[in-house]
């Protein structure tokens, strides 16, 4: 039994200490666990990825089409939760697009429009404040800010791509929403 355990033990360091470049190939080998990502958090080796439970959702997004939160999972995420008639949201919204260009496909955005029953006030909000190119959910009902606990807006949930969070109210600006993003989504 110790002889197994002993020889199991060395080739499992002989496969981790050969991380470099295979014989011949010059391609990287990459390590057996966890699977690989690209630079996107989406997994490369096709292997299912435990999904959190804060991504276990669906919801309307406001231009339509169903949003399926658990294609986040593996992702770092800022879910930013705004109404339309909060004056924190709407001097906010430039810096959460501008931290969305930023980061470009390194973290996912999406906002979370609520507190408000008029579809047509969040669709102005979202032209005014320059962030139609974020996923936008239409949250009318408070079904997501059920979900995610939330209670007041202008609020923020930072999800890294193992499924940490971190909550964080507004406003912000686009340095301290940086800040949080580095800290706590990366």
């Amino acid at each position: 039994m110790k002889k197994l355990i002993l020889t199991a033990a060395a080739v499992a360091f002989a496969v981790s200490a050969c991380g470099g470049e295979s014989a011949g190939s010059g391609a990287a080998t990459a390590p057996a666990a966890p699977p690989a990502s690209s630079a996107s958090g989406t997994p490369s080796s096709g292997a299912a990825m435990k999904v959190p439970a804060e991504l276990e959702f669906t919801a309307t997004k406001l231009n339509g089409g169903m949003f399926d939160g658990k294609s986040l999972a593996g992702k770092p995420v800022v879910f930013w939760f705004w109404a339309p008639w909060c004056p924190k949201c709407q001097a906010e919204g430039p810096a959460v697009a501008e931290a969305a260009r930023k980061y470009g496909d390194k973290v996912v955005f999406v906002g979370i429009g609520g507190l408000d029953k008029n579809k047509d006030a969040m669709n102005r909000f979202v032209s005014r404040t320059g962030t139609s190119g974020l996923v936008q959910l239409d949250d009318r009902a408070g079904t997501l800010y059920k979900h995610f606990r939330v209670t007041s807006q202008s609020s923020y949930l930072f999800m890294n791509a193992e499924g940490g969070t971190r909550k964080a109210t507004g406003p912000l600006d686009e340095k301290e929403l940086s800040s949080l993003i580095d800290d706590h989504a990366m």
